[in-house]
């Protein structure tokens, strides 16, 4: 299946129907078939509450988007700002996430990394979480709201 996805893929990117490139294209999606097929079909147990996050997640996306809108001008301003650099105080700071799954997780520490002014350095499977913010604002608003709406999406609320 994942051969048939990578195929499709190249059909449709390459639009090259040549002898010559249909051979070169199988063989890439082969190769890359081969390393990658336990990415998108893996043998990994089912995570139960998965499913929940598909109906769910439609609704956390405008959030998201919000918060990013927000975060943006925040950081325009730290650095349009006469006195930026008393303004900008990079941290690096941890705290523990009660989030469970690791789609949660993952989706959690994306969404950190999305948000202007804050990145994800490390997330340990155990929930813990290492953030950089490029000032206090940023990072006093971690974990807060964005880890309460990603468990409700997760159904870990």
């Amino acid at each position: 299946m994942t051969f048939v996805l990578m195929m499709i893929t190249w059909l449709v990117l390459s639009n090259m129907r040549d002898s010559f490139h249909l051979t070169l294209g199988v063989i890439s999606s082969a190769i890359v078939a081969w390393f990658s097929s336990d990415m998108l079909f893996g043998t990994a147990p089912v995570d139960k509450n998965r499913n929940v996050a598909w109906y769910r997640f439609p609704l956390y996306i405008p959030w998201l988007l919000w918060e990013i809108v927000k975060a943006n001008l925040w950081v325009l301003y730290l650095a349009c700002h006469p006195r930026m650099r008393e303004l900008i105080d990079p941290r690096i700071f941890h705290f523990k996430s009660r989030l469970k799954s690791r789609v949660a997780q993952v989706t959690f520490a994306n969404s950190i990394t999305l948000t202007p002014g804050t990145i994800t350095v490390d997330v340990d499977w155990n929930g813990t979480f290492t953030v950089h913010a490029l000032d206090e604002k940023l990072a006093a608003g971690l974990p807060g709201e964005m880890e309460d709406r990603v468990a409700h999406v997760f159904g870990e609320d």
